[in-house]
């Protein structure tokens, strides 16, 4: 079944997205490691065209395109927060040199991350509701080899439970303007979220006339992404990402799953000032 899209609920869906793409994550923590350096606001302003489940598990893509804009000064930054483990936040680099970058980041999603009429087993199980999210993020780049983690936790109560990513990436500069990308993430998740994404109460059940799921903790998500970036000048980048996941333990072997293949790509341009 077709859902009709609406305007908040694509935005929270770009910007999930985009915290997908290593390109992007790229891009910002250069310009926050030059906002260290002298104290002052950095912006940058963009626009980005993604594809992504419509919510975990589902089979159904949803396109959007929307603008996107982060601001840094110094260790603190605004807006998209890429690594931290969702879409927008306000954050602090408690540490951060050319080589690591450990911080904190206060967030949520923008809409609802599922809605009952996403889907028709969904019908009468109500929505699951935003919350706020509250991460602890490190990254550590040596030579070509970037390794990237965060631990992001529901600390609105909204059953939204922990999860733990990890991605390594290496990058491969084909000249002095374009930088391609690869590599492998995985995601574990706790019982709450697994219970809350994939599980099946008996009330939900019962009105989807199926038995009760019960989910525990465990591994989530494999995936791997490919992606490359392109300086059009000093203010303007381009760039590209697409991320293949496949989901793994009872996220895979639930009713609610449409899919095990949960897919992200998409395009972004990025001006910088």
């Amino acid at each position: 079944m077709k859902i009709h899209h609406n305007a908040r609920r694509q935005f929270a869906a770009l910007t999930t997205a985009l915290c997908a793409s290593l390109a992007a994550t790229e891009l910002l923590a250069q310009q926050r490691v030059e906002a260290l350096a002298d104290d002052t606001w950095r912006f940058s302003a963009g626009i980005g065209a993604f594809s992504r489940p419509r919510y975990p598990g589902s089979g159904d893509a949803q396109r959007v395109a929307v603008p996107l804009v982060t601001g840094n000064y110094g260790r603190f930054f605004v807006g998209g927060t890429p690594g931290a483990g969702f879409p927008v936040g306000v954050g602090y680099s408690v540490f951060q040199n050319d080589a690591w970058r450990v911080g904190l980041a206060l967030g949520a999603e923008l809409d609802k991350p599922r809605k009952q009429s996403d889907a028709p087993i969904l019908n009468g199980w109500g929505d699951i509701d935003q919350t706020a999210l509250g991460s602890i993020f490190a990254s550590y780049t040596h030579d070509w080899v970037t390794v990237r983690g965060f631990v992001v936790s529901d600390i609105g109560g909204k059953g939204h439970g922990t999860r733990i990513a990890l991605d390594v990436e290496g990058r491969y500069r084909v000249n002095e303007r374009l930088v391609l990308s690869a590599g492998p993430g995985i995601t574990w998740a706790d019982g709450r979220y697994t219970q809350t994404f994939y599980g099946i109460s008996a009330e939900q059940g019962a009105a989807a006339g199926l038995a009760p799921y019960e989910t525990g903790s465990g591994v989530n998500l494999f995936r791997v992404s490919v992606g490359a970036q392109y300086q059009l000048n000093p203010q303007w980048v381009l760039g590209a990402n697409l991320t293949a996941g496949w989901l793994q333990g009872d996220a895979k072997s639930s009713p609610v799953t449409e899919d095990r293949s949960q897919n992200v790509y998409g395009i972004f341009a990025s001006y910088r000032f």
